[in-house]
């Protein structure tokens, strides 16, 4: 089947992935920390379970591609473990009294890769590329909406001008798309958008080799000096080198690991744990990403979805408990909300929600809308037409088992309601054209934003780069601006509160699974293993060592 094709998936291949990998110790008991001292020197390999789809920060949309995104390129500012904005390229900032400036000043001494310093120019180069037409639309129609301008005050000092009030602009300046990059890349990479070799920043490692589908290599950059105050060293990186292998199979990834082949791991399903967490030479951890949770929005702009009742009555026909247990094994995180439990921004009010899992709310539902026929295969029918749902997910976003888990979905709505989830893994140009045809009815999405308001702005708002519910809310849209002008964190939770009741309970534009999380397994000679403070994605390569 040609590779641009949609691959459906049938609800009776819903069988759990039971990998059987040799080579594992049975050691019940973990072995201690055995890196010892951090040490400067050595190489390392870590197998990733997603292939990035581009090597550029300004056109970032995996969270998975995070972790290499900092080895090369950094941000203004970044975030520290109590959430609290911190300087990084920056060393401060200031907030004009009426919120609509907010003025930078730059380290000195920061150099790109390719030798060109960072100063203020540079950073209003970004800016003005990241809102050049069809460079990165999302970016420039959302995060950068409020932006009026960007201007030189002096080398070292860049100010912002808004023309409202946006809090938002300084996550934005914490983001991989706010990361900076070498005003040369930008005039003159061979394929700006793609990113590669030949697009460089100012961080600790460079990338000099790219195999696509296999490896990406980073070697030291030896005169890096601007480390941000969340690491736990200064200096050059400790690695002299560090090589990511893409291996999409998780058995695949524990295999490389306990046979030595790799060093580190991320993306350790609930099927393999046990492989690692009984080897005293590995140890495993855990985080929740921040953001979004792991949702299902429904399209609004057709049927069945315009109807109110037909969102409800999916969203009963899912024991969203039951479906995660039988796919994560009790390692899943129930999500509530369309916002993670990790952020503060989450409404704990939805916690224990009746939104789900009642069969006959559903059934009911469903008669109420007209869907009261059932054809030879037990599925509802209104008019001659089968009730028929269509979820299209794009491959290279595919992480956690969520293929396996729309498999239980499908199974779950089939039996519970009569509905006709087809559910198609297909390659990103494939994914692309169904969604600009608007040929799906379900969108899947997590996003590990460190600011949730900033991934709602994206899903939510009705001119959000990726609403794919085509919700044209004026009370939702609203929430999310008031939302992104209010300073006051007791004053912005609340509006956030209100969304959440809007989105989630009123309106049922999603279907909340679960609040997406990290693992990382690694050998315990291998030092420095941490997650990224507030995302709670896998840090990148700075800070580890190997042990002797």
């Amino acid at each position: 089947m040609p590779a641009n094709r949609l691959r459906t998936l049938a609800a009776a291949a819903l069988t759990p992935l039971l990998a059987v990998v040799t080579g594992c110790s049975t050691t019940a008991t973990p072995a201690a920390e055995a890196a010892g001292q951090p040490r400067s020197g050595g190489s390392l390999t870590w197998a990733v379970e997603t292939e990035p789809i581009t090597l550029n920060p300004h056109q970032y949309a995996q969270a998975k591609a995070r972790l290499l995104v900092w080895n090369t390129f950094e941000s203004l500012l970044t975030y520290d473990k109590q959430g609290k904005l911190v300087p990084w390229l920056a060393t401060g900032w200031q907030v004009a009294p009426d919120g609509l400036s907010y003025t930078l000043t730059l380290r000195d001494g920061v150099t790109f890769s390719d030798g060109t310093p960072l100063d203020a120019a540079a950073v209003k180069a970004n800016i003005d590329k990241l809102r050049e037409p069809g460079y990165a639309p999302a970016v420039a129609a959302v995060q950068l909406r409020n932006l009026k301008a960007v201007e030189v005050v002096d080398p070292r000092t860049v100010r912002l001008t808004l023309t409202t009030p946006d809090v938002l602009i300084l996550d934005f300046l914490a983001s991989p798309q706010g990361a900076q990059i070498s005003p040369k890349s930008l005039r003159e990479a061979k394929n700006l958008k793609a990113g590669g070799v030949d697009v460089v920043g100012t961080g600790p490692f460079v990338l000099d080799r790219y195999v696509a589908g296999q490896e990406l290599h980073y070697r030291r950059n030896p005169g890096y000096d601007w480390a941000p105050p969340t690491a736990a060293h200064t200096g050059p990186a400790h690695l002299d080198e560090v090589t990511y292998r893409f291996l999409k199979e998780s058995a695949v990834r524990v295999g490389a690991l306990t046979s030595g082949q790799v060093q580190v791991i991320e993306g350790v399903p609930a099927t393999d744990q046990p492989l690692v967490t009984a080897n005293r030479a590995l140890r495993l951890t855990r985080e929740l990403n921040s953001g979004s949770a792991y949702s299902y929005y429904f399209n609004t702009s057709h049927p069945p979805f315009n109807d109110l009742r037909v969102r409800q009555a999916f969203r009963q026909a899912v024991d969203v408990d039951t479906v995660l247990r039988s796919v994560y094994r009790d390692t899943a995180t129930r999500a509530w909300s369309v916002i993670s439990p990790s952020s503060p921004l989450y409404d704990k009010r939805l916690d224990g929600s009746a939104y789900s899992g009642d069969a006959a709310k559903a059934n009911a539902l469903l008669d109420q809308a007209g869907w009261t026929a059932r054809d030879a295969d037990g599925y509802r029918v209104k008019g001659g037409k089968r009730l028929t749902v269509r979820l299209v997910q794009s491959a290279p976003f595919v992480r956690d088992r969520r293929d396996v888990l729309a498999q239980a979905v499908q199974a779950a709505v089939k039996q519970s309601a009569g509905i006709d989830l087809k559910v198609s893994l297909v390659d990103q140009g494939t994914a692309t054209e169904a969604i600009q045809n608007n040929e799906y009815e379900v969108f899947d999405n997590s996003r590990a934003d460190t600011d949730a308001g900033a991934a709602l702005n994206l899903l939510l708002h009705s001119k959000g780069g990726i609403n794919r519910t085509h919700a044209n809310d004026p009370r939702i849209d609203a929430l999310l601006e008031a939302g992104q002008a209010a300073a006051d964190p007791a004053k912005r939770a609340g509006i956030y509160a209100d969304l959440q009741q809007r989105v989630v309970v009123e309106q049922a534009l999603v279907l909340p699974l679960y609040a997406p999380a990290d693992q990382i397994a690694a050998g315990t000679g291998v030092g420095g293993v941490r997650f990224e403070p507030t995302a709670g994605v896998p840090a990148g390569a700075y800070d580890l060592w190997i042990g002797k």
